[in-house]
């Protein structure tokens, strides 16, 4: 990917903005691109002042781009305002926009949730891809099944190397996951075995060494998330499972397949849920359970299991105290 630069007069302090936020851990990718836009837009407004910005500056910018959706606006307006909050530490006059509402967008997508016999069906019909007796059909019944019973990123499974795999402690070394942030991610036996059973066949017909990827293509590439998505629409017809504008299924629907499963599985072993929460958000590499809230759906069998849980702290704590009658 070509490097983002910066040529304006305000360069070297967007240059040290961006260092200063990659220093917290994060890549900052995504915002610098959004950072050089108004880069470029202070360059055509022939902008010369080095040491801050005035509202007349900034707010030309905004009214700029009517044409922007909602959600795009919110994204650079946000990290603008950031940069000027920055740069009023270095000179008090710099103009800092007040902060806006972030609105939730009406087109949100609504996460689809897998049940067992859909995802069965899915990774049926990975063995049967096409063509016949190469590693193809291995390897999209291995990447799914992954991708359901770890919860990982897509784009962290296809980064995995072989040495990634740790099979005597049953472990995946998930290397700058997001937020640059690299965790270990146990895995359970049958996971472990499958991994195990696709490593060797790959072994059998394409070279390989420790720092190869895991997953490849038929050309012994690298996987592209593309080739991912549209073998992923093949098999969701295949499965007839209707995909839509707004429900998915999308990848990323295994990950909040796998988040909800595991909830309904502690909550059936009578685990105490809200005191293993941090584990799963360490364990889906997210900052905090806020992030990992997102992907707990209130399904229909995920209330069933809250339901039974309350009715049995009911009875055993409010009914017998005499408050009230069932």
């Amino acid at each position: 990917m070509k490097k983002l630069t910066f040529i304006s007069s305000l360069r070297s302090h967007l240059e040290k903005f961006v260092e200063l936020k990659r220093l917290s851990g994060t890549d900052y990718d995504a915002q610098t691109r959004l950072l050089t836009y108004f880069d470029q837009f202070l360059v055509k407004q022939k902008y010369v002042n080095t040491n801050h910005l005035t509202e007349k500056i900034v707010e030309s910018y905004f009214s700029s781009k009517p044409h922007l959706l909602p959600r795009t606006f919110q994204n650079r307006f946000s990290v603008v305002r950031q940069f000027c909050c920055y740069l009023s530490q270095f000179n008090q006059t710099t103009y800092v926009p007040e902060a806006i509402k972030m609105l939730k967008s009406s087109t949100s997508r609504i996460p689809y949730i897998f049940n067992k016999p859909q995802l069965e069906s899915l990774l049926f019909e990975s063995k049967e891809l096409p063509p016949k007796g190469s590693l193809r059909p291995h390897t999209f019944y291995t990447l799914f099944g992954l991708l359901y019973t770890t919860g990982l990123r897509i784009g962290e499974a296809l980064a995995l190397k072989i040495e990634d795999f740790h099979q005597d402690t049953r472990m995946l070394y998930v290397r700058n996951g997001k937020f640059r942030k690299s965790r270990w991610v146990p895995v359970s036996p049958s996971t472990s075995s499958k991994i195990k059973t696709y490593i060797t066949l790959r072994k059998k017909v394409r070279k390989t060494f420790p720092n190869s990827l895991l997953f490849v293509s038929t050309k012994n590439d690298g996987l592209h998330q593309s080739t991912v998505y549209s073998a992923f629409a093949y098999l969701l017809e295949q499965c007839q499972i209707k995909k839509d504008r707004f429900r998915g299924p999308r990848i990323v629907d295994l990950r909040h397949t796998f988040a909800v499963h595991r909830i309904i599985e502690w909550y059936q072993a009578g685990e105490d849920v809200q005191n293993k929460l941090p584990s799963l958000a360490t364990y889906m590499g997210h900052v905090n359970i806020c992030s990992t809230q997102v992907y707990l759906q209130a399904t229909a069998e995920l209330l069933e299991q809250g339901n039974k849980r309350f009715l049995k702290y009911f009875r055993q704590n409010i009914s017998r105290s005499g408050g009230y009658d069932e």
